[in-house]
Protein backbone atom coordinates (compact mmCIF):
# COMPACT_ATOMS: atom_id res chain seq x y z
CA UNK A 1 0.00 0.00 0.00
CA UNK A 2 1.25 3.39 -0.93
CA UNK A 3 1.94 6.15 1.68
CA UNK A 4 1.28 9.39 0.49
CA UNK A 5 3.27 12.60 1.93
CA UNK A 6 -0.41 14.43 3.18
CA UNK A 7 -3.08 13.01 4.61
CA UNK A 8 -6.58 12.10 3.13
CA UNK A 9 -8.93 14.55 3.09
CA UNK A 10 -12.21 15.05 5.37
CA UNK A 11 -15.21 13.29 3.63
CA UNK A 12 -17.47 16.68 2.29
CA UNK A 13 -20.99 16.13 4.68
CA UNK A 14 -22.64 17.53 1.80
CA UNK A 15 -23.81 15.92 -1.51
CA UNK A 16 -21.98 16.52 -4.39
CA UNK A 17 -22.73 20.22 -5.90
CA UNK A 18 -24.09 21.48 -2.78
CA UNK A 19 -22.10 23.48 -0.13
CA UNK A 20 -23.68 25.93 2.25
CA UNK A 21 -24.66 29.35 1.76
CA UNK A 22 -23.03 32.15 3.52
CA UNK A 23 -25.03 32.50 7.10
CA UNK A 24 -26.61 36.19 6.37
CA UNK A 25 -29.15 37.65 8.81
CA UNK A 26 -32.51 37.58 8.07
CA UNK A 27 -32.76 41.45 8.00
CA UNK A 28 -30.83 41.64 4.76
CA UNK A 29 -32.06 38.73 3.53
CA UNK A 30 -34.95 40.70 3.01
CA UNK A 31 -33.42 44.08 2.33
CA UNK A 32 -32.88 42.93 -1.41
CA UNK A 33 -36.79 43.36 -2.02
CA UNK A 34 -37.50 46.61 -0.12
CA UNK A 35 -37.71 48.87 -3.00
CA UNK A 36 -39.03 47.71 -6.88
CA UNK A 37 -38.62 49.46 -9.51
CA UNK A 38 -41.04 48.88 -12.65
CA UNK A 39 -39.91 48.09 -16.02
CA UNK A 40 -42.61 47.94 -17.83
CA UNK A 41 -46.78 48.83 -17.20
CA UNK A 42 -49.82 49.10 -19.06
CA UNK A 43 -50.47 52.10 -20.79
CA UNK A 44 -53.91 52.86 -21.37
CA UNK A 45 -53.18 55.51 -24.17
CA UNK A 46 -50.90 52.67 -26.18
CA UNK A 47 -53.18 49.46 -25.20
CA UNK A 48 -50.05 47.44 -24.57
CA UNK A 49 -47.36 47.15 -21.82
CA UNK A 50 -44.97 49.66 -22.65
CA UNK A 51 -41.46 50.70 -20.96
CA UNK A 52 -41.67 52.91 -17.96
CA UNK A 53 -39.41 56.30 -17.00
CA UNK A 54 -39.84 56.85 -13.20
CA UNK A 55 -40.50 60.99 -12.29
CA UNK A 56 -40.09 62.36 -8.65
CA UNK A 57 -43.23 64.33 -7.93
CA UNK A 58 -43.29 65.14 -3.75
CA UNK A 59 -41.00 64.66 -1.36
CA UNK A 60 -42.71 63.75 1.75
CA UNK A 61 -41.83 63.21 5.60
CA UNK A 62 -43.20 59.98 5.41
CA UNK A 63 -41.22 58.91 1.65
CA UNK A 64 -40.97 60.02 -1.58
CA UNK A 65 -43.90 59.64 -3.68
CA UNK A 66 -43.28 58.62 -7.69
CA UNK A 67 -45.09 58.85 -11.20
CA UNK A 68 -44.30 56.14 -13.85
CA UNK A 69 -44.87 57.85 -17.17
CA UNK A 70 -45.49 55.52 -20.43
CA UNK A 71 -42.05 56.05 -22.60
CA UNK A 72 -43.89 56.29 -26.02
CA UNK A 73 -47.10 58.98 -25.43
CA UNK A 74 -45.70 60.14 -21.71
CA UNK A 75 -49.89 58.73 -20.16
CA UNK A 76 -49.28 58.38 -16.41
CA UNK A 77 -49.21 54.33 -15.92
CA UNK A 78 -49.04 54.30 -11.88
CA UNK A 79 -47.47 55.42 -9.08
CA UNK A 80 -45.45 53.99 -5.97
CA UNK A 81 -44.12 55.37 -2.53
CA UNK A 82 -40.78 54.74 -1.08
CA UNK A 83 -41.18 54.36 2.69
CA UNK A 84 -37.86 56.37 3.95
CA UNK A 85 -35.90 54.62 6.29
CA UNK A 86 -33.92 57.05 8.01
CA UNK A 87 -34.97 59.67 10.33
CA UNK A 88 -36.14 62.92 9.31
CA UNK A 89 -34.88 66.12 11.01
CA UNK A 90 -37.26 69.08 10.29
CA UNK A 91 -35.53 72.80 10.76
CA UNK A 92 -37.70 75.05 12.10
CA UNK A 93 -36.79 78.90 11.87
Amino acid sequence: MARFPFPPKARNPFPPGMRPGPAYPAKSKNAQFSSFRASLLYCPSCKTATPTRERLLLVLPTGNLYEYLCAHCGTSTGEKTDQETQDVQLILP
